[in-house]
C-alpha cells in the first residue's frame, strides 16, 4: 500500500483532508504562499523563535528557589506551564 501524497493532497486510494468547497481558494492561496517562503532563512527565524518563545520548545528548567532553600535542596521545575498549545 503507497501512502505517498499527491500533488491535491491525496494519498493511498481514500486518504486526504476534507476541504469545504467555499473554503478551497483561501487553502490553495495559503499554500502557495507557505510553499514559496518555508525555506527562506527568514521565515525558519522566525518559526524557531516562535517555537522557542511561543509555544515553549525546548520547555525551560527553573530553579524554584525558595522552595529548594526551604528543603535545602536544588529544586527545578521544568515548565510544561509555558507551553500555549494545550500541553
Amino acid at each position: 500500500m503507497s501512502y505517498q501524497v499527491d500533488e491535491k493532497g491525496f494519498y493511498g486510494e481514500f486518504g486526504g483532508a476534507f476541504i469545504p468547497e467555499l473554503l478551497y481558494p483561501n487553502i490553495e492561496e495559503l499554500q502557495e504562499n507557505y510553499l514559496a517562503i518555508e525555506k527562506s532563512p527568514e521565515f525558519q527565524e522566525e518559526f524557531h523563535q516562535l517555537l522557542k518563545d511561543y509555544v515553549g520548545r525546548p520547555t525551560p528548567l527553573f530553579l524554584a528557589k525558595r522552595l529548594s532553600a526551604k528543603y535545602g535542596a536544588q529544586i527545578w521545575l521544568k515548565r510544561e506551564d509555558l507551553c500555549h498549545t494545550g500541553a
